[in-house]
């Protein structure tokens, strides 16, 4: 029996979790395991009733699970970035969910908008870094004389520009990427570790460069641990140069690490190149402790009610969330069942379908209940 925490969250959260516990129920009946769901009224909805982010409670019993199941966040009458830094990066920073792991895979019978690449060419994982960097929240704006302690700034500014900030009409805004070597050394490890069960071959993005002292830490942690992984093939690419690679030559990735920021950026140019957002899930994984699996696809509340929402990214971090569980084999058969959908033309409007996110949610679990 595996507790499974659900949060539903905003917009088309709701339905597409629906859609996607509908499948993992099934996975369960299939392959011999229950799921035990412990749903949290988490999002917009209560933190506009009662101001409400997360409690002491909520994050107690969350704890309690090894898992969470996380639809969407974000609504349109919050303010931009409460939600997502109140609930979504504040689950994970609590359970320090250092992995954000997210699969770059045509699936068959989509398709992809580069040029005669077919699913054996866009099979990759990139692993990144999910609590440092630029996304720590160290950082201010300031006026003038507002910070007398930050004179190093207005020194950089004098010699760098010639700037004098001095008047109140003068602003700066900075802010602040920390990498540690710990921080650096337990991301680069899972992905080494991946990276030995499948192709065995690992790419570093980052941009030494020129920001020498952040990411020169990272390239020296990856070529240290490298050391330890001779049966890997390993290499560099600068994060400018990756996301040209990636367009061109897809099939040349496997594995690829690389620090925060930069895998903000990769990973949806990654969605787009294996078919859209409607199909790219993503886990933000502590392996010791409790992870959270969801779409990465925002809250489209537009879409909200309407039953056109594409529930396959769901559906996928499902497959992924069963995969982190030990249940191997219905992680799997999820995907393929996802696979038989698509080839049917049981999908939504934006692969080219008209079946309603009920329809495929109803589709892939009937597959994945019936399958060999």
């Amino acid at each position: 029996m595996h507790r499974i925490a659900v949060i539903p969250g905003d917009g088309i959260g709701p339905e597409i979790i629906a859609e996607g516990r509908k499948v993992l129920d099934a996975a369960g009946e299939r392959f011999g395991f229950e799921i035990r769901w412990q749903e949290f009224d988490i999002g917009a909805e209560r933190y506009l009733r009662s101001g409400k982010l997360l409690t002491e409670r909520d994050l107690k019993a969350l704890s309690q699970c090894r898992a969470i199941y996380f639809g969407a966040i974000g609504d349109e009458r919050v303010k931009p970035g409460v939600l997502e830094k109140g609930i979504l990066l504040a689950l994970r920073f609590y359970f320090d969910q250092y992995i954000n792991l997210r699969p770059v895979r045509l699936l068959e019978g989509i398709r992809t908008p580069l040029a005669d690449k077919k699913p054996k060419d866009i099979d990759f994982m990139v692993v990144r870094e999910n609590t440092e960097d630029f996304y720590v929240g160290i950082g201010s704006r300031f006026k003038g004389k507002e910070r007398k302690d930050l004179e190093v700034v207005r020194e950089l500014y004098r010699v760098k520009f010639g700037l004098e900030v001095e008047s109140d009409a003068e602003e700066i805004a900075y802010q602040i990427g920390v990498i540690s070597r710990e921080g650096a050394r337990r991301v680069i490890r899972y992905a080494f570790d991946l990276a030995r069960k499948r192709r065995k071959k690992l790419t570093s993005v980052d941009k030494a460069n020129v920001l020498t002292e952040v990411y020169g830490l990272w390239r020296e942690v990856f070529t240290e641990e490298a050391a330890s992984y001779s049966d890997v093939t390993t290499e560099f690419n600068f994060v400018d140069a990756i996301t040209m690679w990636f367009v061109k030559n897809p099939e040349w990735f496997d594995v690829v690490v690389t620090p925060n920021m930069f895998g903000d950026i990769i990973t949806d140019l990654g969605a787009m190149i294996q078919g859209g957002l409607g199909l790219a899930p993503g886990g933000n994984i502590n392996p010791l402790g409790t992870s959270m699996f969801e779409p990465i696809h925002g809250s489209a509340p537009k879409y909200r009610g309407l039953g056109v929402a594409n529930p396959i990214a769901t559906i996928w971090a499902g497959s992924m969330l069963l995969d982190h569980l030990g249940e191997h084999q219905a992680a799997e058969a999820v995907v393929r069942a996802m696979e038989w959908s698509i080839a049917r033309g049981i999908t939504t409007k934006d692969l080219g379908g008209q079946a309603s996110t009920s329809d495929v949610g109803r589709a892939i679990a009937q597959y994945v209940a019936e399958m060999e």
